[in-house]
Parts: C-alpha cells; structure tokens; sequence
C-alpha cells in the first residue's frame, strides 16, 4: 500500500515541479499605438545641434496643443517647433520599450502621422526650401541624449541622420513637405522600418525626428505614432 501511495504522488510531485520552473517567455511581437490626443504617451521630445544656452533665440517648443486651422481645432497633437539658425536643427521624440527579449535584434515598423504647412514645391528659403526637412526613425539600445560637444553645442550621442542623410543609428523615411504648392497645413503620414537590438535586459528605445535643412522655423504637430517590433529570427 505504501508503494502505491508513493507512485500516486509521483506526478503531482512533477506538475508541482513544472509550475514553479514555468519561465515567462517575452512575446515575439509588441505593437504601440500612441495617440497624441491628450498626453504625451510615455514619449519624450528634445532637441539637438545648436549652441548651448541658445534656447530661447532659437524659440525650441514643445508640448501637447490643439491642432491648428484648417485642420480640426478641437483635436490635439504633440506639437514640436524650433527656429533653425545653423541649417541642421535636429528636433526628436524617444521612447524606452520594455519587456523583450534580451541581446536580440528588433525589426521596427513605424506609422508616424503628422501635420506639416510645409509646401511640397514651389518655393525658396534661406538655406533650403521649407520641405528640406528630413524625417527619420531608429532603434537603439542605450538611451538617446543631447550631449555638450568641445564647441558648446548640443550634439546627439547616437548617429542620427544628417539632413538627408541616414545614420548608424536612423535613416531618413521622407521630408516634411505637405504636397502642394502652398502654405497650409496638411496631416501626412511616414512609414518605414529600422532593426535595432535590445540590451542585456530586453529594453530599448524608439526615437523618431527631423534634422533640418531650412533656416527658419518649423513647427509640426504629431497626432499618432505607431510601432509595431518584430523578433528577427537568426539565419540558421
């Protein structure tokens, strides 16, 4: 009888056995749908290459704010604006995403929804036209940062793209231009993926921006962004 009561409990001594040894999987796909109608959704804004204590020359502005007309006033958006006076304003929002899996490499999908007054063609500026204003996306492992260069300007530390350049750490996906030839905002939509790799504790962080070739002021209003990750599977 006692063998048998022994035998019994063998599989229960097993299931309790796999339950605590259970190990929580990351998924291999996350999807982020950020809609900017009331707050900033986790997503930081900030600005780059321009000299040090130049904040208010260069009017750098950020914020949630109602859309302007002739769009619909009573809807917002993450309102970004800056007065480029080096030809290279670099104006971003950054995300930390956690929870994946870690030391592996991420395919991002973005969906960036925006409102531009930017004419697509048509006109000139000082430096470049008004559409000469590159967006970009990327993914990277370390936090994005404005940093303080030997010149006393702020720089970025990842390689982000360079006006109509791509970088290490970001490539170009469009400009910013509205598609006519008039001034008048218009909401667009950029779309574009970027691989990047997680750290050693399954984060990373999304940034998205413009890098400006116009010297003067650019101001947009993000209403969504979209990003969905997808674990790249090694080539075997």
């Amino acid at each position: 009888m006692k063998k048998l009561v022994l035998m019994l409990g063998l599989p229960f001594l097993f299931l309790s056995c796999n339950d605590d040894d259970k190990e929580v999987v990351p998924p291999p796909q996350m999807e982020l749908n950020d809609q900017f109608n009331g707050d900033k959704r986790g997503w930081t804004a900030g600005f780059s290459d321009y000299p040090v204590k130049m904040e208010s020359d260069w009017k750098l502005e950020e914020g949630i704010a109602n859309l302007p007309a002739p769009l619909d006033t009573q809807k917002k958006g993450f309102r970004i604006s800056g007065n480029n006076h080096s030809d290279d304003l670099f104006m971003y929002f950054k995300k930390k995403v956690s929870g994946l899996k870690p030391n592996r490499e991420y395919n991002a999908a973005f969906t960036l929804e925006f409102a531009s007054d930017a004419p697509s063609e048509g006109w000139a500026g000082v430096g470049g036209a008004p559409n000469a204003v590159s967006v970009g996306i990327g993914v990277v492992p370390v936090e994005p940062k404005t940093t303080v260069d030997n010149l006393d300007h702020y720089r970025m530390n990842i390689d982000k793209i360079q006006q109509k350049n791509d970088g290490k750490d970001m490539k170009v996906i469009g400009d910013i231009g509205n598609g006519t030839d008039k001034v008048g905002y218009k909401l667009l939509t950029k779309t574009g993926e970027f691989k990047g790799k997680t750290d050693a504790n399954g984060n990373l962080w999304l940034i998205f921006g413009t890098d400006s070739g116009f010297e003067a002021t650019t101001t947009l209003y993000y209403t969504s962004v979209k990003v969905k990750l997808t674990e790249v599977t090694p080539a075997k």
